[in-house]
């Protein structure tokens, strides 16, 4: 059995494939399947550790933005867009799988558009609220279509779609809480926030925190992972800005947080500030109450939906950019902390909006597929 994954560039498209394709090798053991083979298409690896720890062999197939308007750039991303459907056709003809599973993203459109003319089942899974055009292409020709939201079922055939939740690795889905103050140098007794900006960091988060720092340090213990890029930048600024604070250790930055570390962190933090992209499942799955600040101007306005459709849910509030300055991030982060209850109804909520079985449900469907398209 050969099974293809393809996703755009992105942590939020590659981290479900890899929790997707945990499951299908469990599931393909489980139930004896011999032989399996695992390949991901995309224009990077993006993790070739994570590849190579789950037996998935990375073609490259290069892919062009679809770009809306005018642009001198749209005459090479679309040489890049023929390149990577020439090459992803000849890739899929070599291995001809049983089954292709597509993230989306334009990196996902090549190869997608290869196995249409190819005729190998597609299924496909859509994180946002408000799908990307290349899902809701995709949808057309595909067999399945996981949803994370069911909002998004408005975009799909009706007859195609599975709410299925968003698949999530299980190396990160449970926090660890003994041991997580000692391995962070924390206080014990004060209770920690935890920033997400992203793993390319969102200067304008980092900016409102390190303009609250010298509030935030007087009452919590701050984890703030700020972008790889922007780690030098922002130590230097905390570095200023708490130089005489009796409570200057309080802060912790990082640039990324690895498994552990992120393990570690959630099973600290009482409260998580976030982006609105799929780190909103992971949250849940955690179960932390959390304030979820979405990016003003992403595609769709996918953000901004996923947000306010999470807060439905009663496990978070949403601050908008426009909104966001240090007195209204404090106000929020204080007003949550303060109210026992409010806090125990967010973590309740968080467990009801979220799927654990999600990863396995699509690899069963995937197998079921393949195994199918293997026996004609």
């Amino acid at each position: 059995m050969k099974i293809v994954f393809t996703g755009g560039v992105t942590g939020g498209h590659f981290y479900p494939i890899i929790a997707v394709a945990e499951k299908c090798a469990e599931l393909a053991e489980k139930k004896k399947i011999i032989d399996t083979r695992f390949y991901f298409f995309a224009p990077t690896p993006y993790n070739k550790k994570m590849l190579f720890e789950n037996a998935l062999e990375w073609r490259r197939v290069s892919a062009g933005k679809i770009r809306r308007g005018f642009s001198l750039l749209a005459p090479i991303e679309f040489l890049k867009m023929f390149a990577g459907i020439i090459k992803a056709m000849f890739s899929l003809w070599v291995v001809y799988p049983d089954v292709v599973f597509g993230k989306g993203g334009y990196g996902s459109f090549p190869t997608l558009f290869a196995a249409k003319i190819l005729r190998i089942p597609v299924i496909i899974h859509e994180s946002d609220s408000a799908p990307g055009r290349v899902n809701v292409w995709a949808a057309k020709f595909a067999s399945r279509v996981a949803l994370s939201y069911t909002e998004a079922a408005a975009y799909f055939p009706k007859e195609k779609i599975a709410f299925t939740g968003q698949p999530i690795r299980g190396e990160i889905m449970t926090p660890i809480k003994n041991g997580a103050f000692e391995y962070l140098h924390l206080e014990p007794s004060v209770p920690v926030i935890l920033f997400l900006s992203g793993s390319q960091g969102a200067r304008i988060i980092n900016d409102v925190i390190l303009n609250s720092l010298p509030d935030l340090v007087l009452r919590y213990q701050i984890i703030h992972q700020t972008g790889e890029l922007n780690l030098a930048e922002v130590m230097q600024t905390a570095g200023v800005v708490l130089e005489n604070n009796q409570h200057k250790n309080r802060y912790k930055a990082f640039g990324y947080l690895n498994d552990l570390a992120m393990k570690m962190s959630s099973g600290a933090a009482s409260l998580i500030i976030s982006r609105a992209g799929s780190t909103i499942f992971e949250i849940a799955a955690w179960g932390i109450p959390s304030i979820i600040i979405p990016i003003t101007d992403s595609n769709g306005d996918h953000q901004r939906k996923n947000a306010f459709n999470y807060a439905r849910s009663g496990a978070a509030v949403v601050v908008e950019e426009r909104n966001l300055t240090p007195h209204i991030l404090i106000s929020e982060i204080n007003k949550i902390m303060e109210n026992k209850n409010e806090l125990e109804k967010m973590r309740n909520a968080t467990r009801a909006f979220y799927k654990p079985d999600a990863a396995e449900k699509i690899a069963e469907e995937i197998l079921s597929i393949a195994l199918d398209h293997e026996s004609r």
